[in-house]
């Protein structure tokens, strides 16, 4: 398996791995040893497209050159579910294209492909030839994981990810992941709860809650008699707020980590939450995009500037020692320098604790590429490196207000930790002086800097 992309598509591979494991399956490392090998494919934005397209590529390549005879490829993920037509034309090597609706099939499909006859060297040189790849991607998926649906984690034993919704409802004008992952579909919080409970009895210090939207967790559950106001009154309805009470409650020492919120949905509840409850990280993930309201509004992200600026603000007090995350597009058609200094005046003032800069991706079938004034890559590229040299003096001081202190933090490496304001794979790092054990807490006694990482001490127990 080679998985591609972000958290919630690792979540896929783990439930594609224990799905051919629960069917007595061997699971190898070693892809000469394989029989079939599966590329979990990223369509995000077109780096991610670029680089699905080369994995594809190299494991057709790579199979060439080996002695096993027979070995299969299998192509699932976004990119399978959103061009799985185009690929089986430009890349009829391939033998099987599988969606998000096939992900917890993917033992059956698996025997389907191993049972059927390959391309002889002839036909696949034939334009014309019989043969042609399993096609068996759905539109619009409706799939989403339960609490006893076979995994194989990929993560570290000590953290974990689970996925509390598939799916999106949001408009936004330069995103293609409705259409590829269908509309939004929560899971039921006694589902989440179980998952979670199964996790922490197996070890798991951190749960990373993911979905495309965390913060729309349950809405589409309300009854038509608990109606809107459930978005603030957990007791009438599913919703994040009343989630993340019962994994507070749930025995043991571990993190709950919150990523992937929108700005649009959270309450004044959701922040006394977070600040009641002590196993949810002091940390949120909330991509912003942008902050010049007319950026906002063509970006269609249902929400504007005095709100999340009031947001941030309210969180900030109502949550003490918070790690703020977000996201920005630079580049975005028609942005105006004039639009892009106001959003670096705004992440000037608002000093986030972590940030990262995308430049801005014309994603075909989205509204956004459609749009006059599409700015070219020199200039977006120009925006990305101001914007990030930015952060980066704002990181450094923010880091540097840490030497003296002493963290909590879990460690990923005997000589590497994460203290609760870095997220796994995407924020900074603790340096340690000495070895720690690992998956463990301990306390650190932080003793210098490196930009976006810390050094630090480890204290005696």
């Amino acid at each position: 398996m080679i998985s591609l992309g972000c958290a919630k598509n690792l979540v896929d591979a783990e439930v594609m791995l224990g799905g051919v494991a629960a069917h007595g399956m061997e699971l190898t490392s070693n892809a000469e040893e394989a029989d079939v090998l599966i590329v979990n494919t990223c369509a995000f934005i077109d780096s991610a497209k670029e680089e699905s397209i080369e994995a594809i590529l190299q494991a057709h390549q790579d199979r060439g050159l080996r002695k096993k005879a027979g070995q299969k490829l299998i192509v699932s993920g976004c990119m399978a579910q959103r061009f799985s037509k185009e690929l089986q034309n430009d890349i009829p090597e391939v033998d099987a294209f599988i969606g998000l609706d096939q992900v917890a099939d993917a033992a059956s499909i698996v025997r389907q492909v191993l049972a059927r006859p390959g391309p002889s060297p002839q036909e696949k040189q034939l334009a014309d030839a019989d043969w042609e790849p399993l096609n068996l991607v759905t539109r619009k998926p409706v799939y989403i994981p339960d609490f006893d649906t076979p995994r194989v984690r990929l993560t570290p034993p000590h953290t974990a990810f689970t996925k509390i919704a598939e799916g999106c409802n949001h408009p936004c004008s330069f995103c293609v992941i409705p259409q590829m992952r269908g509309k939004h579909r929560s899971r039921t919080i006694d589902s989440v709860v179980q998952e979670v409970r199964n996790l922490v009895a197996e070890g798991v210090r951190e749960i990373n809650l993911i979905s495309q939207d965390t913060t729309y967790f349950g809405m589409d559950l309300w009854s038509e008699k608990a109606g809107p106001r459930a978005q603030v009154d957990s007791s009438r309805g599913p919703t994040l707020t009343r989630l993340l009470r019962e994994l507070n409650a749930i025995d043991g020492d571990f993190w709950i980590r919150l990523l992937y919120t929108h700005p649009a949905h959270w309450s004044d509840e959701l922040i006394a939450c977070i600040a009641d409850c002590p196993k949810v990280a002091r940390y949120i993930d909330m991509p912003l995009q942008h902050i010049h309201p007319r950026m906002l509004e063509l970006m269609r992200r249902e929400t504007s500037s005095e709100h999340i600026e009031n947001l941030i603000t309210r969180i900030r007090a109502g949550i003490p020692d918070i790690a703020i995350r977000t996201t920005f597009i630079v580049g975005f058609p028609g942005e105006t320098e004039e639009e892009f200094e106001y959003l670096l005046d705004f992440i000037q003032r608002t000093r986030f604790e972590r940030l990262g800069i995308f430049t801005y991706s014309q994603e075909e079938g989205s509204r956004a590429a459609k749009m006059d004034g599409q700015l070219p890559p020199k200039v977006k590229q120009a925006r990305y490196r101001k914007a990030m040299k930015l952060q980066q003096k704002i990181a450094g001081q923010l880091s540097k207000a840490h030497v003296g202190r002493t963290v909590r933090a879990i460690v990923d490496t005997p000589l590497v930790a994460r203290g609760v304001a870095d997220a796994p794979d995407i924020d900074g790092r603790i340096l340690l002086s000495q070895p720690a054990p690992v998956g463990e807490f301990i306390n650190v006694h932080i003793t210098g800097t490196q930009v976006y990482d810390l050094l630090g001490t480890p204290l005696p127990a």
